[in-house]
């Protein structure tokens, strides 16, 4: 009996523990009170909202002659840190180094027509995607039906070119044999490469075809609709902070479906 009694009193003691408020400072605390605070906490607080960026990806991200950023995603940018209470501070990154900074919490956010991969998402988590994507070819319009599959261009003899550090390298040497490969450093001017005959063909995202095609007109994007992968796009963020996380895939959630995406995308596209 007495050990019946005892038993009980414990159970009662421990119900009790278990309903009671957590002392201050305590995690799992009403409102989020006194637990860690990630970036949704922590931009509107410090009003500003860290972009990290490549600015060599029209017409995602480009950075301007005087420092500033444009783009579809830059605009996204923008709206996410209003939305935050916050102003946007972009920083340059490179392709190599994009996931990383974010992983390394040197940003809150990375934008800029970021391909989801799964190598990238060990390090960081990814957004609601933005919109579809997929390696395509580009190339001088005179040959766009020599380089129209991958047989073709992995030829010896043909000139393929590719920006480091990203998943067009990646694709490039993964497919790319018995051509040559140039890596050329700077993204924004590789296409004239192409249009110079110092080049024959890249392999690259087919908005990114589209959009130099648009810019270049002796360039044609091949057959941008069926391109050789299926990739999505979407923006990194710092692995572990799932409250900011949820509140970007919702921020992207609705300016994919209300048109808000789809006009930044209509001012380079069209």
């Amino acid at each position: 009996m007495k050990r019946a009694a005892a038993l009980s009193a414990l159970v009662c003691l421990l119900a009790v523990t278990a309903a009671a408020p957590a002392a201050p400072g305590g995690h799992g605390t009403a409102h989020g009170k006194g637990r860690d605070k990630g970036s949704l906490d922590s931009v509107p607080k410090r009003g500003v909202l860290r972009v990290c960026t490549t600015g060599d990806y029209r017409p995602f991200t480009h950075r301007e002659a005087d420092g500033g950023y444009r783009g579809i995603d830059i605009d996204m940018a923008r709206d996410l840190a209003k939305s935050l209470d916050a102003k946007p501070e972009f920083t340059a990154t490179t392709w190599k180094e994009i996931v990383d900074d974010v992983a390394d919490r040197r940003c809150d956010i990375a934008v800029g027509g970021v391909s989801i991969t799964l190598p990238r998402a060990r390090k960081a988590y990814f957004s609601e995607p933005t919109r579809e994507d997929g390696k395509t070819p580009i190339t001088r319009c005179a040959d766009k039906d020599t380089y129209d599959t991958l047989e073709r261009i992995d030829r010896p003899g043909t000139r393929v070119i590719v920006n480091p550090g990203g998943t067009n390298e990646q694709f490039a040497r993964a497919h790319v044999k018995r051509a040559t490969i140039t890596v050329h450093p700077d993204n924004t001017t590789i296409f004239q490469e192409i249009v110079d005959g110092r080049a024959d063909v890249m392999m690259t995202d087919a908005s990114e075809t589209r959009y130099q095609a648009k810019l270049h007109p002796e360039l044609c994007s091949v057959h941008p609709d069926k391109p050789f992968t299926f990739a999505e796009k979407a923006y990194a963020l710092p692995r572990g902070d799932e409250e900011f996380k949820e509140y970007v895939d919702q921020f992207v959630h609705l300016a994919t479906h209300d048109g808000t995406y789809a006009a930044y995308e209509a001012q380079w596209m069209e």
